[in-house]
């Protein structure tokens, strides 16, 4: 009988690029059970749908307030989608349990509990915790502080732990003592060619979320003050705010007729559609520590679509750009500097980048993390076969 894998994620599963990843590893060692917003992903065999309704931390009157009066213990079990989950996963038991992000950690030690001997639990914390979204003030004053407690509550507990790169998982080792291994944002690999350039434009592009907070203004600021020649599309998931956002950054563009917008497209398409362009380009201010230390989906997205990359002076990102020579590197985070950096560039530097992308693509794919996944699930499953 194959062992019992239970995913716990509070996102849209099939939008989730790095959950989706995750899943095609665990099928390989059991039969996965989500638990998650969203409908049912190809690789489980059992889907528990929580209403995307149902927030993911303690937001009613109620929660608010035992966020306000500390009452850690009681608001980390009591947001909605937390007890609707409990409620799905009534009378189940599994032999493993995945939490994604702190947020799921007790309600993956609660369920791994009810095990007759107790189920091990990889949490896949992605990026730090206790920092999640301490730009917005009512984060930072209410869940930071129970974002805190749950670190140092369930963390050590927790049998495996990984984040997205070094940087953030040596702060969970010093912090919170337990040996957190990287499993980084990488798509898989993608068999492409750089595409050529067009002579009269350069192509720029941007993938990800239309969320406030993600600096896209930065970018579509940066392509305005670039002027002719230069081309900018965007690929985007909506915010929830009734397009409020998407409808800004349209407005902003307005004043170009070189600034495309596109919906997004599923993950496994992303890279072939951005195979067309010449430049991924992002920067984003570090207002948070996540911010400072990022290294996102779309960077390795970029990569494995062929394209030269110009982002801000991040060093998580600029490190993997000095090594692979994969692009280059904004003198600080304002949409001057990233213009500048862009206009700098030749065509035949652009061309050499993008045959540099080329030549890294393997190395920058997600079989090293996939390897990382299946060594953790070999230790807490020793008894599966893959």
């Amino acid at each position: 009988m194959r062992p019992r894998i239970l995913c716990i994620s509070f996102s849209d599963v099939n939008a989730d690029s790095r959950v989706l990843r995750q899943l095609n590893v665990l099928a390989e060692f059991g039969d996965v059970t989500t638990l998650s917003y969203g409908d049912k992903p190809a690789t489980a065999v059992e889907h528990l749908e929580i209403d995307s309704s149902l927030p993911s931390l303690p937001q009613t009157p109620v929660g608010v307030a035992a966020l306000a009066l500390r009452l850690h213990k009681y608001s980390s079990m009591s947001a909605p989608a937390v007890r609707r989950a409990l409620q799905l996963v009534r009378g189940k038991t599994f032999d493993l349990i995945v939490a994604n992000e702190a947020r799921a950690l007790p309600l993956a030690h609660r369920i791994a509990g009810k095990h007759p001997q107790g189920a091990p639990i990889w949490g896949d914390m992605h990026e730090w915790a206790p920092e999640e979204r301490t730009q917005v003030t009512s984060w930072r004053l209410l869940v930071k502080p129970l974002m805190e407690h749950i670190c140092k509550e369930y963390i050590p507990k927790t049998t495996a732990i990984s984040a997205v790169n070094g940087s953030i998982a040596k702060l969970y080792a010093d912090r919170y003592g337990c040996d957190a291994v990287v499993v980084r944002n990488a798509g898989a690999y993608q068999d492409l060619q750089p595409s050529p350039l067009n002579g009269s434009c350069i192509r720029l592009v941007h993938s990800g979320a239309a969320v406030p907070g993600r600096n896209l203004e930065g970018i579509i600021e940066a392509v305005l003050d670039l002027g002719p020649g230069y081309s900018l599309d965007l690929y985007l998931i909506e915010a929830r705010d009734g397009g409020r956002y998407w409808k800004q950054l349209k407005d902003l563009s307005a004043r170009s007729d070189q600034i495309f917008f596109h919906d997004a497209v599923p993950p496994q398409e992303l890279s072939s559609t951005l195979n067309a362009y010449d430049l991924g380009i992002y920067t984003l201010p570090p207002r948070t520590l996540n911010q400072r230390l990022m290294l996102p989906n779309k960077f390795f997205d970029f990569v494995q679509a062929r394209l030269g990359v110009v982002f801000g002076p991040s060093p998580e990102t600029s490190s993997i750009i000095n090594e692979f020579k994969l692009g280059t590197i904004a003198r600080d985070f304002t949409s001057a500097a990233l213009a500048d950096a862009i206009r700098a560039l030749t065509g035949d530097d652009i061309r050499q980048l993008k045959a540099n992308s080329h030549a890294a693509a393997h190395a920058l794919s997600s079989k090293q993390d996939e390897d990382v996944e299946r060594e953790i699930l070999s230790r807490l499953l020793p008894t599966a076969k893959s």
